[in-house]
């Protein structure tokens, strides 16, 4: 956990690290051995959900982290696997892009029911990437993007859409099991930065002078990151928005829709 404290506005802003948002465990469960991580998807973290009451306003992101290696248990049950499924005369029930649904289902609905948080919660929907001709390990590449993409210039990305999809649809469930005093909004940001292929750091991901930046002789591109974002850069605009939607919000906009 990381706080810093501004004197000046007396606000705190505290950041939490939580991978999947859920309750992750790393011990032996039924045919899943030690040292694997197993996600109790039907569980939120409780480390996060212990911080609940102390904060005014909550902003949530996640999703790419369901493309790593864990293992999906419901109902005390394993269900599933992301880069692990060992017995494959076993079924998968769930699948990484089920299981992030779920989770997002979970952790929102469990704030929603918190009966001591009546503060806001800002879900920013799923940050899209701009890898072409592969994935981040087969040689993706977003080198020599300089300006975003025009109308009618955005290639669909499958993974991405489905995604937000079922990132919506938790959002969406969540919202119907509300209880408490407490806002839910929805910052959906996904369809709009598909069109920013231009912010990411690219070869230049990380600060040793040495690293390779430009195409080789062969014509493959250096390793790059195409997923995280500059900063400064197109991610300054989502302060902007989460600012937007607290001043709504605690201004009592009547205008305001979610």
């Amino acid at each position: 956990m990381q706080r810093w404290y501004f004197r000046t506005t007396s606000v705190m802003i505290v950041r939490i690290w939580s991978s999947w948002l859920v309750h992750q465990t790393s011990e032996k469960f039924d045919f899943a051995p030690e040292g694997v991580t197993k996600l109790h998807l039907d569980a939120p973290d409780n480390i996060f959900m212990e911080f609940i009451p102390k904060f005014d306003v909550i902003v949530i992101s996640s999703g790419h982290w369901f493309a790593k290696q864990s293992v999906y248990i419901l109902n005390n049950e394993i269900v599933g696997g992301q880069l692990w499924w060992p017995d494959r005369s076993r079924p998968v029930k769930v699948n990484n892009i089920e299981a992030f649904g779920i989770s997002v289902d979970t952790i929102l609905s469990a704030i929603l029911t918190h009966p001591n948080y009546t503060g806001l919660t800002i879900l920013r929907s799923f940050s899209p990437d701009h890898y072409e001709g592969g994935a981040w390990n087969t040689g993706g590449s977003c080198t020599g993007k300089v300006k975003p993409l025009a109308n009618g210039e955005l290639v669909e990305n499958g993974f991405t859409n489905i995604m937000h999809k079922k990132q919506v649809m938790g959002f969406e469930r969540a919202v119907k099991k509300a209880t408490s005093k407490s806002k839910l909004r929805l910052m959906d940001v996904t369809e709009v930065f598909g069109y920013r292929h231009d912010g990411h750091p690219g070869p230049y991901r990380n600060p040793d002078p040495n690293k390779i930046t430009k195409r080789g002789p062969d014509g493959k591109p250096p390793p790059q990151d195409c997923l995280h974002w500059c900063m400064p850069g197109p991610v300054d605009t989502w302060n902007e928005l989460v600012l937007e939607i607290i001043r709504r919000e605690f201004e009592g906009n009547q205008n305001f829709s979610s």
